[in-house]
C-alpha cells in the first residue's frame, strides 16, 4: 500500500516557521529506516507520549484547549452556556495513560463519554525514523484522550507512511486514509478537528472551499500553521490569487498559537489552534459565499504539498 501511495503522489513538502527545517523534517539528522519492528517503533510513540504528559508544553496546551472549544461548543448547541457547564459537557479530563487492552465495557465507556468532535489529521510524516514526526504523533493521542474522541473516530493520511508505519497507526487504533484528499474533505455537518502541523497554504486552502459556509466553518477546529503567520509572509495580492479562501477567512477566524517551551521549539513552531466564531462568520460580506470556485494551481508553484496524480475524485466519506 505504502508503495502505490509513494507512486500516487510527487514532489515534497517545505516547512516554514520562525524556524526553518532542515531537509528530512527533524532538527537531528534521521535514524535509519525501521526493518519492520512495529513494537519498538510504538515504545518510542509511548515514550514520546508520557514525555510530552509531564512537559510544561502539555500544561499550558491544556488551558489553550478548554478555552478554544468552549465556543465551537455552544455554536454546536445553539446556546450560550456558562464556560463551566461547557467544559462539563466536553468532560475534558486529565489525560491518563492507555491501557494496552482496554476490556469491552471500558471501550464502551470511552465511546460513551466522547465529545462531539471527529478528528483528520494529514501531513505528520515519517515517526518511525523522526523525532519531530513522532512527537506530532504522540501529541496529536494526547490530544484525542483529552477530549475524549476514540482513537477510530481519528483519520489519518500521509503519502510519506511505510507499511510499517501503517501498521503501527492501525495498531494504535487510528484510522489510516487510503486516498489523497489533498485537504479536499466535507465535514457534511459533523463537527471535525483538522490537525494539520506545517502543511502547506494550499492544503488550508482546499479544506476551506471542501467547507465554503458559514455552517460548516462554524463547526470546524484547525490545529496547524498560524493563519496571522501566513498572512504576514505573503503579499496580500498572492494571498489573494493564489489562496484565495485563506485570503478570505481571515476576518472571520479567531486563533491562539501554541505556547513555545523547550524542547519542542521546531516541533510546534508557528502553530495555532483556528477557530471560526459563528457571529464573525455571519458579519462577513454575503457575497463572499457565492463564489466556490474549486482552487486551481499552476504546475510551476511551489505548493508544499504533494500531489495526487490520479482524476480528481469526490472528498472521502470516512466511516
Amino acid at each position: 500500500m505504502a508503495a502505490a501511495a509513494a507512486a500516487e503522489w510527487r514532489t515534497v513538502r517545505k516547512r516554514r516557521g520562525r524556524h526553518p527545517r532542515p531537509a528530512g523534517r527533524g532538527a537531528a539528522p534521521e535514524a535509519p529506516e525501521p526493518s519492520g519492528d512495529g513494537g519498538a517503533v510504538r515504545r518510542r510513540v509511548s515514550e514520546a507520549r508520557e514525555d510530552l504528559l509531564i512537559s510544561d508544553l502539555w500544561h499550558l496546551t491544556e488551558g489553550i484547549i478548554q478555552k478554544c472549544l468552549t465556543k465551537p461548543l455552544e455554536q454546536l448547541q445553539g446556546v450560550m452556556v456558562p464556560i463551566s457547564e461547557a467544559l462539563e459537557h466536553l468532560q475534558l479530563e486529565p489525560s491518563q495513560p492507555p491501557a494496552e487492552t482496554p476490556s469491552s465495557s471500558l471501550r464502551e465507556d470511552s465511546v460513551k463519554r466522547t465529545s462531539h468532535f471527529k478528528c483528520v489529521c494529514y501531513g505528520i510524516g515519517k515517526f518511525a525514523s523522526c523525532v519531530i514526526a513522532r512527537n506530532q504523533l504522540a501529541f496529536l493521542l494526547l490530544f484525542l484522550e483529552k477530549l475524549q474522541i476514540p482513537r477510530n473516530h481519528c483519520y489519518v493520511f500521509d503519502p510519506l507512511f511505510n507499511e510499517l508505519e501503517i501498521s503501527v497507526l492501525n495498531t494504535l487504533g487510528l484510522t489510516v486514509l487510503n486516498e489523497n484528499e489533498e485537504g479536499k474533505r466535507s465535514i457534511y455537518g459533523e463537527a471535525t478537528i483538522f490537525y494539520m502541523i506545517h502543511c502547506g497554504t494550499a492544503l488550508y486552502n482546499n479544506l476551506l472551499w471542501s467547507n465554503w459556509s458559514v455552517d460548516s466553518l462554524s463547526k470546524m477546529m484547525i490545529i496547524g500553521n498560524s493563519f496571522k503567520g501566513i498572512e504576514g509572509k505573503l503579499l496580500a495580492r498572492i494571498l489573494l490569487k493564489d489562496y484565495s479562501y485563506v485570503a478570505k477567512i481571515l476576518k472571520g477566524i479567531e486563533e491562539i498559537e501554541f505556547p513555545q517551551t523547550l524542547p519542542y521549539m521546531d516541533i510546534f513552531n508557528d502553530t495555532a489552534i483556528h477557530w471560526f466564531p459563528l457571529q464573525k462568520l455571519k458579519e462577513l460580506p454575503s457575497e463572499i459565499w457565492t463564489i466556490r470556485e474549486e482552487p486551481e494551481y499552476s504546475e510551476g508553484e511551489e505548493l508544499e504539498i504533494i500531489r495526487n496524480q490520479r482524476k480528481l475524485v469526490q472528498p472521502f466519506l470516512g466511516h
